[in-house]
C-alpha cells in the first residue's frame, strides 16, 4: 500500500513588502512629523541648560535633569505622574483619533520611513525593486545592496549614539566614540539600541506591527464607533467598475472604485483596507492619498476612502465628547494637575531625622533634658549650599553644638545634634519637636521636620 506524504508547514512564507512611494497631503504631513520627531531626539541633548545638558539622566549619581527640574530618586513620583500622563494622553488620542500615534509618530514608523525612503531613493520604484530582486546576483545589485545596508547601518548608528547621548554627555561622547575612548557600556548600548532599530525598521518591519506590538492588541477597548478611522465608503466604491465593455456602456450602474489595488500597493503593511477596518492598519493614511489621487485622474470626487467613523459611514452623527473621552480627559486633567502640585511643592533639599536609639534621654545640668538626633541633610540643587538648623515647638529647646553646615552640591552631610530642653517646660514624656533646616541663601524656602523628644 503506498501512501503519498505531503510536506505542509503551519506558517505562511513571509513575503517583503514594498510600498510605492505616494505623494499627497497625508504624505506630507508624516514627512513633516518625520522630520520634527527626528529633530527634537537627535538635537535636543545639545542644548545646554545651566552648564549642563538640559535633558540629561544620570543613572550612576540616580539624577535625571529635564532643563530646569531635577529628580532625585526621593522624588520619583514625578516620574509617575509623567508616565501616567503620557499613557492616558495616548488613550485620549485614540479614543478620539485612533491610531494616529501608530502612522506618525511611532518611533518604529518613523525610522521604518526613513529606511524605506534610502531603500527607493537607491533601488528604484516599487517595480524597479521588485525586478531586481528576481534578478541573479550581479555587480549592480551587490553595489546598491551594499551602499543601502551601509546607509541603513550609518542611521542605525545615529540613532544609538542618540539614545545614549541622553545618559552620557552626548558633546564628549561623540568624539570619545569615534576615537575609541567611550566606555565600554556606551559601546554597548549604541550596538544594542542601533541594531534593534535596524533590525526593526530594516527586517522586521511590519512584522512588529503585525504580530508583535502590544499596542494594537489593546486598542479594541479604547476604539468604538465614533473613533477616527480610516474606511473605505463601499456605497460609493461598490460594484466596482473594472474597465470591461459592460462596464463602460453602464457606468451609472457602478461605483467609483476602479479596483486599481493602488491603496494595496501604497500600505506599508500590505493590506486591503477595502476589507474593513483590520488589526494591521496603522492610520498612515497612505491610502487615502493613493486613492485620492485616482479620483483626481477619474474627476470624481474625493473621499472614496478617508478619515471617518463607523456611525458616519453609515449615516449616523459622530459625537467626539462621550463618556469614554470625557473620562480620558478628566484623569488626564488630574494627573496633570497632581504634576503641577508635585512640581510646586518639590524641595531642593532632604532632610532626615533619626534618634539616638541608645541612649533615649538623659539629665543634664541646669534642670535640663538632652535628646540625641543624627541629621542627614542632601543638597538637591546644582550648587554648594550651607544651612542654618534651629529647633521649635518646645518652649526652651535649643542645640548644643554647631548650628551651620556646609553641603556640596548632590552630596548627602550628616551632623549629631544635641538638643537641650528645660524639664520644667516638658508637659508629657513624649513630645513633638520640630526641626527647621533653613538655606543661607534661601530662607523662604526653609524646611521642617518633625521628630519626637523624650523626657525618660
Amino acid at each position: 500500500m503506498n501512501t503519498a506524504i505531503t510536506s505542509e508547514t503551519l506558517y505562511e512564507k513571509h513575503v517583503k513588502i514594498r510600498p510605492r512611494p505616494v505623494k499627497g497631503r497625508f504624505a506630507s504631513l508624516r514627512k513633516t512629523a518625520l522630520l520634527v520627531l527626528l529633530g527634537i531626539f537627535h538635537i535636543l541633548p545639545f542644548f545646554q541648560w545651566g552648564g549642563r545638558q538640559a535633558i540629561f539622566f544620570d543613572l550612576p549619581h540616580r539624577r535625571f535633569y529635564i532643563f530646569g527640574l531635577n529628580i532625585w530618586p526621593q522624588d520619583f513620583i514625578l516620574l509617575t505622574f509623567i508616565l501616567l500622563g503620557l499613557a492616558l494622553l495616548l488613550f485620549f488620542a485614540t479614543a478620539l483619533l485612533g491610531r494616529v500615534w501608530c502612522g506618525y509618530a511611532c518611533p518604529h514608523t518613523v525610522y521604518t520611513e526613513v529606511f524605506l525612503w534610502i531603500e527607493q531613493k537607491i533601488e528604484g520604484n516599487r517595480s524597479e525593486q521588485l525586478k531586481l530582486a528576481r534578478e541573479p546576483w550581479h555587480g549592480r545589485k551587490g553595489r546598491k545592496r551594499i551602499l543601502k545596508y551601509s546607509l541603513w547601518a550609518g542611521v542605525a548608528l545615529a540613532a544609538g549614539i542618540g539614545f545614549v547621548g541622553y545618559f552620557t554627555p552626548i558633546r564628549q561622547l561623540i568624539p570619545d566614540f569615534f576615537t575609541l575612548r567611550a566606555d565600554l557600556n556606551a559601546y554597548l548600548w549604541i550596538a544594542l539600541y542601533g541594531g534593534f532599530c535596524y533590525l526593526q525598521a530594516g527586517i522586521v518591519r511590519e512584522q512588529f506591527c503585525k504580530y508583535l506590538c502590544p499596542y494594537a492588541r489593546f486598542q479594541g477597548a479604547m476604539f468604538d464607533r465614533d473613533t477616527l478611522i480610516i474606511a473605505y465608503d463601499a456605497k460609493r466604491g461598490e460594484p466596482r467598475r473594472r474597465l470591461k465593455k459592460q462596464d463602460r456602456e453602464h457606468p451609472e450602474t457602478l461605483g467609483f472604485c476602479v479596483d486599481c489595488t493602488m491603496c494595496v500597493q501604497v500600505c506599508p503593511t500590505g493590506i486591503d483596507i477595502r476589507d474593513g477596518l483590520q488589526l494591521e492598519c496603522i492610520a498612515c493614511a497612505a491610502c487615502i492619498d493613493a486613492c485620492d489621487n485616482m479620483m483626481d485622474q477619474l474627476k470624481a470626487p474625493r473621499g472614496l476612502i478617508r478619515y471617518t467613523s463607523t456611525n458616519r459611514l453609515t449615516g449616523q452623527k459622530t459625537r467626539l465628547l462621550r463618556p469614554k473621552t470625557l473620562a480620558y480627559g478628566a484623569v488626564l486633567c488630574v494627573a496633570a494637575l497632581l504634576f503641577a502640585l508635585s512640581i510646586t511643592g518639590k524641595s531642593d533639599l532632604d532632610v532626615n531625622i533619626l534618634r539616638d536609639r541608645n541612649v533615649l534621654a538623659r539629665k543634664i545640668s541646669g534642670g535640663r533634658i538632652q535628646n540625641i538626633y543624627t541629621v542627614k541633610i542632601l543638597n538637591k540643587t546644582e550648587h554648594p549650599r550651607r544651612y542654618t538648623l534651629s529647633v521649635a515647638g518646645i518652649a526652651g529647646a535649643e542645640i548644643d553644638g554647631k548650628t551651620h553646615l556646609s553641603v556640596d552640591i548632590g552630596a548627602v552631610s550628616e551632623t549629631v545634634l544635641r538638643v537641650n530642653v528645660p524639664r520644667k517646660n516638658l508637659t508629657s514624656t513624649n513630645m513633638n519637636l520640630e526641626f527647621i533646616v533653613t538655606p543661607d541663601d534661601a530662607p523662604a524656602a526653609a524646611h521642617r521636620e518633625t521628630s519626637k523628644f523624650l523626657s525618660k
